[in-house]
C-alpha cells in the first residue's frame, strides 16, 4: 500500500472507530430513529449546500438505482440497526463483530465480477480476521442474540455497499455521493423521528456525540474513505474494519468502564494480524469510485 494509502487507512481507522463509542453515548436519550435522523440531517445541512454549488450532484441524475441502493446498505439500514443493538451490546462488541466486512465484501466482489484479486496470503489473512470475531463471538458475547443478528446484516450491507459504490457510481464525486445519501436518509427517518422527541433536551455529552457523529464520523468520514477506495479498491479499503476495532474498544474501556474480556484479548491480535495479511499488495486493482 502507498504511503497515501497508509494515511487514509489510519484516519478511516479512527474516524470509524469513534462512533461506537458516541452511538452508545447518544441511544441513552435518543430513540435510534431519532439518532439516525440527526446524524444525516446535520451531515446533509453542511455538504448538502456545497455539493449543489459546486455541481457534484449533476452526475447521479442518471445513477438513482445505485445510489439508492449503495444509500441503503451502507446507511439508512445499518446505522439504524447498530443504534438499536448497542442498547444492548457494549460498544467494543459492536466494533470487533463489524470486523467481519472485509470478508463479506470479498465474496460479493467474486460474485460480481471485480478484478481485485484475493491471494492466498491476503484470503488467509480475512479468515484469522473472521477467526478473532469467531474467539469474540464463543466467549464474550452476552444478552439479546437479537442484537447480534441485527450487526450481521450491517456487516452484509458495509460489506456489499463499497463494491456497488465501485462498480455502478465511479462516475460520481464522493462529495455527491455522500450528500445525496446523506439527504435521502435524513427524509426517510424525517417522520419517525417528529414521533420519537425526547422529552426534554438531551444533555450535553448526548448533543455533542451527534455532532461529532454527523461531521467528523460521517462528512469527514466518508470523503476520506472515497479518497482510500480509489486508492486502493474496496476490498482493500473495507480492511479498516480490522482495525477499527481497536480504537472501539479502547475507547469503551476508557470511557464506558466496558470491560477488557478474554475473547477480547485473544480475539484482538487475531484480528489485527488477519489485517496485516490482507493488506498485502495483489497484482490487480479493481476500479473505485471518484476521488472527492
Amino acid at each position: 500500500m502507498s504511503r497515501r494509502g497508509w494515511l487514509l487507512f489510519a484516519a478511516m481507522s479512527v474516524l470509524w472507530g469513534i462512533p461506537y463509542l458516541l452511538i452508545k453515548v447518544a441511544v441513552d436519550e435518543l430513540s435510534p430513529p431519532t439518532l439516525v435522523f440527526l446524524r444525516c440531517a446535520l451531515g446533509a445541512l453542511v455538504l448538502l449546500p456545497y455539493a449543489l454549488a459546486r455541481g457534484h450532484l449533476g452526475p447521479l441524475r442518471g445513477s438513482l438505482a445505485p445510489l439508492v441502493g449503495f444509500t441503503l446498505l451502507e446507511l439508512t439500514i445499518p446505522w439504524l440497526l447498530l443504534a438499536d443493538a448497542e442498547r444492548r451490546l457494549s460498544s467494543s462488541v459492536t466494533g470487533l463483530l463489524v470486523a467481519a466486512v472485509p470478508l463479506v465484501a470479498a465474496v460479493v466482489s467474486r460474485l460480481a465480477g471485480e478484478q481485485d484479486r484475493l491471494d492466498p496470503a491476503r484470503l488467509f489473512g480475512l479468515l484469522v480476521g473472521l477467526g478473532g470475531v469467531g474467539v469474540l463471538l464463543g466467549l464474550d458475547l452476552r444478552g439479546d442474540i437479537g442484537a447480534a443478528v441485527e450487526v450481521g446484516i450491517v456487516v452484509l450491507g458495509y460489506g456489499t455497499a463499497p463494491v456497488l459504490a465501485s462498480r455502478r457510481l465511479s462516475h460520481v464525486s464522493g462529495i455527491g455521493v455522500t450528500a445525496a445519501a446523506l439527504t435521502l436518509t435524513s427524509l426517510v427517518y424525517l417522520p419517525f423521528a417528529a414521533v420519537n422527541l425526547p422529552a426534554h433536551v438531551p444533555s450535553t455529552t448526548v448533543l455533542l456525540s451527534v455532532a461529532v457523529l454527523a461531521l467528523a464520523c460521517t462528512v469527514v468520514a466518508f470523503l476520506v474513505f472515497f479518497a482510500l477506495i480509489r486508492e486502493v479498491g474496496p476490498n482493500r479499503a473495507l480492511v479498516i474494519t480490522f482495525v477499527n476495532p481497536a480504537v472501539a474498544v479502547a475507547l469503551g474501556v476508557a470511557l464506558l468502564h466496558e470491560p477488557f474480556t478474554l475473547g477480547t484479548a485473544i480475539g484482538f491480535p487475531l484480528i489485527l494480524g488477519g489485517c496485516l495479511l490482507a493488506t498485502r499488495r495483489s497484482m490487480t486493482r479493481t476500479p473505485a469510485v471518484a476521488e472527492p
